[in-house]
């Protein structure tokens, strides 16, 4: 087995604009994305690092994640984290599995986090997309960081299925089906009376901090009702509409219900009935523009600043299939650019890692550049229905992105009316440089 050298922070720092040199962050997802898991002075990430944590090395198929981070045998590898029990064990298994020129830089903490001088980059809201220990502290009566101390409401989402509550939910969290946040006839969000009676009845307040998360159960198309199994991605609908109707603090547990569970820590069948308030306490929506619907999709499509991204998938995209039971037309919205959101119409691969946590911002924000979705322009993030779009802006949202939005009816909306026009196939400039 090659030898693992031991960078100094001179070398380390000399190797981070060297073309051949990927640096790679061993450390938990949380932890790159800005939390201070080990009370560093700062967080966050050294810039251009690839996140692989350690755990997933523990995986059998860990090994996939490496080509889709750009991590290659024939690349200098320099791996860094809190330290042996992390990085360490990260460069032993790379060099393990065949990496010929793997390096340790150990000193992360005590040179790099306490030097204000050398570059740090995080998430932008980092602090709302919450890990399991933070939500363990908060449930436990501890102030957890980044969290001022007020009351709170923990949803277990789902969708029509309260089984899936009373099978197993995290300690303390109430039952949030989604068809209390959206109309089951539209899809769209429900009306400002309907989610101010509806919320405050579970207990929401625009003041509380409300925690959503779901348990995702590998949904199947040929399922009667698949959205009944895809309830981390009802979570992330229900957090976009939590935040539209003004929540001022939602926060979204990442990875689930799977990443409590893979903390070790226990699962309740008790029922917890939500405590009813008596006022939402701001008027509804508090952010009506974290929403658009069908007339300024159509301004979007016709403005030079603004697009409109569908998140759908392939077969989707070029009318194979509509997406849906209930939804007759195939094809897209012309003009709209595909955000590729996955296989199907319950899952979102391309924004997700394999443990269920949201895919590491930078790989998404590359993936939106190389088809021109950037910050600079207002982006609306659509589906057929509204969940994978509402889990697309919540990336971007989560991001500090200024302008992004849902669009609220989608293909579902837009389709129903004859008047709007439609494409299906390949379109041509997909065709040249193969679909994303």
């Amino acid at each position: 087995m090659p030898a693992i050298n031991r960078l100094d922070t001179s070398t380390f720092t000399s190797l981070l604009s060297e073309p051949s040199a990927v640096i790679v962050d061993a450390r938990p997802i949380a932890a790159f994305n800005g939390w201070r898991l080990r009370g560093e002075a700062r967080g966050g990430h050294i810039p251009s690092a690839r996140c692989l944590p350690v755990t997933w090395a523990r995986y059998m198929d860990w090994v996939e994640a490496l080509d889709e981070k750009g991590i290659h045998r024939d690349r200098h590898i320099v791996v860094y984290g809190y330290g042996e029990e992390d990085a360490g064990e990260l460069a032993r298994r790379l060099s393990d599995i065949g990496f010929e020129q793997v390096s340790l830089y150990l000193n992360f903490i005590e040179d790099w986090t306490e030097d204000d001088s050398r570059p740090l980059e995080r998430l932008a809201r980092f602090s709302q997309l919450v890990h399991a220990h933070w939500l363990s502290d908060l449930l436990g009566g501890r102030q957890p960081d980044e969290h001022d101390g007020r009351d709170h409401v923990l949803c277990h989402v789902h969708f029509d299925n309260y089984d899936d509550y009373r099978k197993g939910h995290i300690p303390g969290a109430i039952a949030l089906d989604t068809l209390l946040l959206e109309d089951e006839t539209t899809w769209n969000r429900r009306t400002p009376e309907e989610l101010r009676e509806n919320l405050t009845r579970l207990g929401i307040r625009v003041d509380k901090t409300v925690v959503v998360y779901g348990r995702f159960s590998h949904p199947r198309f040929e399922d009667e009702h698949p959205g009944r199994q895809a309830g981390q991605l009802g979570a992330m609908r229900a957090a976009a509409i939590l935040l539209y109707a003004g929540v001022e603090d939602v926060r979204i547990l990442n990875g689930g219900i799977a990443a409590w569970k893979s903390a070790g820590f226990p699962i309740d069948t008790d029922v917890v009935e939500p405590a009813p308030v008596a006022d939402f306490g701001a008027e509804i929506p508090g952010r009506p523009e974290l929403f658009i619907d069908t007339p300024e999709a159509k301004e979007y499509l016709a403005a030079p600043d603004a697009l409109l991204v569908s998140v759908r998938s392939w077969p989707e995209h070029i009318g194979e299939t509509s997406g849906y039971h209930y939804i007759e037309p195939k094809g897209r919205i012309p003009g709209a650019v595909f955000g590729n959101g996955g296989s199907d119409a319950y899952h979102m691969e391309n924004y997700r890692n394999f443990d269920f946590t949201m895919r590491t911002y930078p790989e998404v924000e590359a993936a939106w550049k190389s088809i021109g979705v950037v910050p600079e322009k207002r982006a609306a993030f659509y589906c057929g229905t509204g969940w994978r779009g509402s889990e697309a802006f919540l990336n971007a949202y989560l991001m500090g992105w200024p302008r992004v939005s849902v669009y609220d009816g989608g293909w579902m909306e837009w389709s129903a009316d004859p008047d709007n026009p439609t494409e299906t196939g390949i379109p041509s400039d997909e065709a040249e440089r193969g679909h994303q």
